[in-house]
């Protein structure tokens, strides 16, 4: 189970910690900027009480399977441990080449083999992890803006990424740039001019010549060759 869960788990501390430095992020963010918040809604999910008592709950509810993929786990560590010591020992005594690549691919295969049993047993609490995330990110929308209203704020950026997650009617400025725009630009021309490329190739392009130049200035020049005495 630990061997398991162990990226989850990992990733649960790490948001735990994260969550405890953001609590009082907010306070901070509205002594510089009233009416802004900052959120980290990865440390909300797995901090939340639902998500806690979810995780309590699974080793219990899902045990068979946890069980069941440990037994499989064990049993096919102990499958491969004398191939890898064959191959191990072949390797030093220098057997042929094409019998170690014969020997490296049997284990390769039990190997993806034995992954894809353990994926297969462990399908079940996967998907119950994210059946419990699932609804918990359907209420989040809502979370967001009883906090927002508590709090005051008309703005909550993402802490992670820093992107918009909620703003109030007052911060949308889509009508505003649009009216910039079709001033600046009422009209565009339909047929591209001949040889023009869009701007993602003519960037690439650019590099790609940048990088040619720049190589072919480091490499040495050709030395002259000396006049030879009699």
């Amino acid at each position: 189970m630990k061997t398991l869960l162990k990226p989850v788990f990992a990733a649960g501390l790490l948001l735990t910690a994260s969550a405890t430095a953001m609590i009082a992020a907010p306070a901070a963010a509205q002594q510089t900027a009233p009416g802004v918040g900052v959120v980290s809604l990865p440390a909300v999910i797995v901090n939340s009480d639902a998500y806690r008592v979810a995780e309590q709950q699974r080793p219990v509810t899902y045990k068979p399977q946890i069980d069941q993929a440990n037994a499989r786990r064990q049993q096919i560590a102990a499958q491969l441990q004398p191939l890898y010591t064959k191959l191990q020992a072949d390797q030093q005594a220098n057997v042929a080449q094409a019998t170690l690549q014969q020997q490296a691919i049997a284990i390769q295969q039990i190997e993806q083999s034995g992954q894809a049993e353990l994926q297969q047993i462990t399908a079940p609490i996967q998907l119950s992890r994210a059946y419990v995330t699932e609804q918990i990110e359907e209420k989040l929308d809502e979370a967001v803006q009883a906090a927002a209203a508590k709090r005051g704020v008309s703005l909550i950026l993402d802490a992670s990424t820093g992107q918009v997650i909620y703003a109030a009617a007052s911060y949308n400025m889509t009508q505003d740039v649009l009216s910039e725009i079709n001033t600046l630009l009422p009209t565009v021309q339909l047929v591209p001019p001949q040889g023009w490329l869009p701007r993602e190739m003519r960037e690439r392009q650019a590099a790609l010549q940048a990088a040619q130049a720049a190589q072919q200035g480091a490499a040495p020049a050709a030395t002259p060759a000396q006049p030879t005495g009699r």
